[in-house]
Parts: structure tokens; sequence; C-alpha cells
């Protein structure tokens, strides 16, 4: 059980997902409509809300379908995983067990975009089984100010993640830069200073 200090309403549990929460992750919302690219957005607690809200701005503003995924646990995602490379090692006769977190992602298509609230070494922590994955996180310490304009400082905001899924797909050939150069000034992040 996480507790947090930011109030917002927790959605029913969707069908079909119980299996998935206990493993570490499941899709929450698949894209509501086709884009002409698409891409996987990782959230997970309060930071799931701005996922959501990218998921959006994604599909209105430059029609890119986003699926969206609730990650219960990373380190509980690297651990079976992890534990699934030493079955692998150790018994090379056998049928070589697949991690969760590559099951669950391995029919998607495009890029990875994971965002958190934490550190982006929280997500990075399976990064060696998800490939094209993109981590953004809240690295650094002694900032107080609104939640908003914290998580705009650490680029983990919706437009952040927005922009990290269009330059993503850029560097894919999927999108042409300057495309991503114009969503950065539309989104109001070109006078952004580094954290």
């Amino acid at each position: 059980l996480t507790l947090h200090n930011e109030p917002y309403p927790m959605p029913p549990m969707p069908e079909g997902v119980e299996q998935g929460i206990l493993d570490g992750i499941y899709r929450l919302r698949p894209a509501p409509g086709d884009g002409r690219s698409r891409v996987q957005l990782l959230g997970s607690g309060a930071i799931l809300n701005q996922v959501l809200r990218a998921q959006q701005l994604l599909l209105e503003r430059y029609q890119i379908a986003a699926d969206v995924w609730s990650v219960t646990s990373y380190c509980k995602l690297r651990r079976e995983a992890m534990a699934c490379e030493r079955e692998n090692r150790l018994q090379p006769t056998a049928p070589p067990r697949v991690p969760v977190v590559t099951a669950a992602l391995e029919r998607t298509e495009g890029p990875v975009i994971a965002a958190t609230d934490f550190v982006t070494e929280v997500p990075d922590q399976i990064l060696r089984w998800v490939p094209s994955m993109v981590s953004l996180g809240t690295d650094g310490f002694g900032h107080s100010d609104t939640r908003p304009a914290l998580r705009r400082f650490f680029e983990v905001d919706a437009e952040h993640i927005t922009v990290a899924a269009l330059k993503a797909l850029a560097d894919r050939g999927e999108l042409e830069a300057r495309q991503v150069a114009a969503a950065i000034e539309e989104l109001g992040l070109a006078r952004a200073t580094p954290p």
C-alpha cells in the first residue's frame, strides 16, 4: 500500500487486470483512437494522471496513439526478470522463461516512455528488458514548490512526457525533428530552465 499526499479520485479497477496488478504492470487505458504512429506510456502513482493527460495531448494535437500502462512495482518487475534470467542460465535445455515486463510489452508498437515522481533509476530498473525505453524522473532535491511547478521543473509533467514520446518517434524516423521542435514551442517548453 502506497500513500500519497495528493488527493485525486481513484478510478474503479478495470476488468481482467488483477494478475497484472500483482505482477507489477498492466494496461490501464488502451489508446482511445488510431494515430499515424503509436507509443507506450508507463506511469505509476500520482504521476499516472500526467501520463493520462499526455495520452490525450498526443492524440488530440499530434495524432499519435498512446497506450497507458500502470506500473505497480518496478522493483518487483526487475526481481522477476532477474529470476527468469537466472533460471534460463541454469536450465539451458528447458524452454526459456520470458519476464513479465517483456511479455506485457513485446506485442506493443512504438517506443516506451516511463514517467515517475521518483528518480529515473526507478524505471531504469527494467531498462534492459524493455527496448527503446526513455525514463523521466525527478532527479534532484531541495525544491519546494507547487506540484505543477515541480513537475515542470523536473520535466515529468504531461507536456514533457508528450515531447519525450514525440522525440522518441523522431529518433525512429517516424516524425521529423522540426515537428518535435514545433511541439516544444507550442507546449511552452522552449524557455524551460534545465534542472
